[in-house]
Parts: structure tokens; sequence; C-alpha cells
């Protein structure tokens, strides 16, 4: 696929230095850029890989232009990063619309799926070999179903969702609007609920679904557990990396984001514009308040009530100890002030 630089800042804006007509037939990295393909420069302090990448043009900061200008054609904007992602929609909207069969307003059904005759398809939904639509699903406009994917009885997936081959849709579950769900991923299993009685586990049936909002991209092989008797909740704009476990009842507010393997174990809640690190646990039935920042691998067992950056890491020990020495840990900033002040007096 070609495209012009007049094409890309037509449908994007940007401030365009050069020659406009120079056609690009890929996006790349500084490193990795040839002659027609484009690249990006965020920041100041990757100035100096501007004069050495071979790419054929460059999206920059007002601070870089003349840098840019000096080598060839580059087109300016505040936010490189932000303009980038925006560029990648765009350019695989194009790639996938120059690949797309003729357009058409009827569902698009391949002979070997199976789907209920109570099931509800919007215009232009594109359904996947083997795919299996249970009693009373509803499928929105332009939604896409992988195949292989089930989406079991009464799941209802929003307009212009995106659902990758493998995907489990369990019952009751619902799916937003321009929703990305990945290979793998599986809603609405059931949350992990059991009573001890004399030595065993007996099973709390769990009767509530899994809501998801709009714009939500799921990771591959994350999984996101129905609630026991309320509904497990994932708010607008939440992004889910690969292999996540959402226990069950667990409530995550809007354009937070979770790196891979994270835990959030059931009935806790996780504000909104929250990050949390590769490996993160969250135990159950806390809270985080809106703008919390969880390192990599910290075990957040307390619940924070304010926004910040958080860390944590301690060894494994016999509970007694490791509370002793949690409860030690805590008071060492303090007891280092402590033995400064009376160093301090010492002749």
């Amino acid at each position: 696929m070609m495209v012009t630089l007049h094409a890309i800042c037509a449908a994007l804006g940007g401030v365009l230095h050069g020659d406009g007509t120079l056609s690009v037939a890929r996006l790349a990295s500084l490193e990795a850029a040839g002659p027609q393909a484009l690249s990006f420069v965020a920041q100041a302090r990757y100035a100096s890989q501007i004069a050495t990448t071979q790419a054929g043009a460059l999206v920059v900061p007002p601070a870089l232009v003349e840098a840019a200008r000096a080598r060839g054609a580059c087109i300016e904007t505040p936010d490189p990063y932000l303009y980038f992602a925006r560029l990648t929609q765009w350019w695989r909207a194009q790639r996938d619309a120059a690949e797309a069969p003729p357009a058409t307003r009827q569902p698009q059904i391949h002979p070997t799926a199976c789907i209920d005759a109570s099931a509800q398809l919007g215009a232009g939904v594109v359904v996947g070999p083997y795919a299996v639509l249970e009693a009373g699903v509803q499928v929105g406009e332009g939604a896409r179903i992988g195949a292989h994917t089930v989406l079991e009885r009464h799941a209802r997936v929003g307009a212009h969702s995106r659902l990758a081959p493998r995907v489990t849709l369990g019952r009751d579950c619902v799916v937003g609007e321009r929703c990305i769900l990945h290979s793998g991923v599986v809603i609405g299993a059931d949350g992990f609920g059991f009573a001890p009685h004399q030595g065993e586990w007996i099973k709390i049936e769990q009767l509530g679904a899994v809501r998801i909002g709009d714009e939500v991209e799921i990771g591959a092989n994350t999984c996101i557990d129905r609630g026991a008797l309320e509904d497990t909740v994932i708010e607008h704009g939440v992004k889910l990396d690969n292999l996540i476990q959402i226990g069950h009842n667990v409530h995550i507010g809007a354009h937070t984001a979770l790196a891979g393997c994270v835990g959030v174990a059931g009935s806790a809640r996780i504000g909104a514009h929250c990050t949390v690190g590769g490996g993160a646990v969250v135990l159950g039935h806390l809270s985080l308040a809106d703008g919390v920042h969880i390192s990599a691998a910290s075990v957040v067992m307390r619940s924070i009530r304010q926004p910040g950056q958080y860390s944590g890491v301690f060894p494994l020990d016999d509970n007694a100890s490791w509370e002793k020495n949690a409860a030690t840990l805590r008071q060492l900033h303090t007891l280092r002030q402590r033995i400064k002040t009376l160093e301090s007096k010492l002749p």
C-alpha cells in the first residue's frame, strides 16, 4: 500500500514540510525504517537519530522541525506519539478496506458457522468458520466474529467490535461497541467461589455476568470471571494485556490499563485512569482510587485511597514473621531519622 504525505495530513492533520507527493509504503521504527517508510521522533532526546535514520519521512514535534527539514519531508505535530497512534489506526483501516470483499449490508456468514434462529445480527456483521452463536445472541452492526468463537445464550456484542478466533463470551455477558478481544479470551467463566464444609469445597453457583464498556481491548488468553450475584464490570476504554486474570465481581474504572500477567482477585475495585504493571497482584475486596499506578510485580495488600505511584515486593515467610517484618519495614525511615538525630548529639 502506497500513501502520499498529502493524504496522511488530509486525514489526520499536522503541518506538512517538504514534498507532499512523497509516497510511503509502511510505518517503521527509526532503526528499521527504509526510504519508503514513515517513522516518528517523539522526544528531543532522540534527535540524534534524525540524521542517521533511513526513513523517507518523519513525524516530529515543533522543536525538531528544522533538523527534520534538513534531511527531507516531515509532518509537524505537537504530540508525535499520539499522532503515530492515530496513524496506525488509519493505516490499518485503509489496508483492511483495500483487502475487504465488496461492501454489503447483509451479514456475511461462513457456511460452517452454527447460528441459532433467534440470534439477531446487525447489518454488515461477519461470522467466521465454525463460530457458534446460541439462542438470544445479539451482534451489533459491523461486528466481526472470528473462527471457532462461541457466543453463549443471550450474549451481546456491540457495533463494530472485533472478536478474534477462539474467543468465548459466556451466557448473558455484554461487550460494548468498538471493542477488540484477542484470541483465547474467555469472558464469563465461573468465578472462583466455594464454601468450605467438613474438609470439602461446596461450589457457589456464579449467577452474575460480565459487562464490558465501549472501546475496551483485551489481550490474548485473558480471563474475566462472571460475578457471583452482581456483575463483573469493565468500564469504557479499559486496556488489558495478555494473560490477565480478573476475578468475580471486580470493577475496573474507565481508561485503566493492566499489563501482562496481572491478577486481580474477587471483589476488588480499581479506579479510573490507573495503571498496573506486569505481574502485579491486587488482593480481593481492596479498593484503588482513581489515578493509582502500581509498579510491576508489586503485591497490593491494602486499599489505596490517594493517587500516585506505589511499589512493593517482600520475601515470602511464615505469616507471623512476615507481619512483624512488614510492620518494622514501614517504620525504617522514621527509625533512620531517629538514629541520625541521636548520632548528631554524640560527642
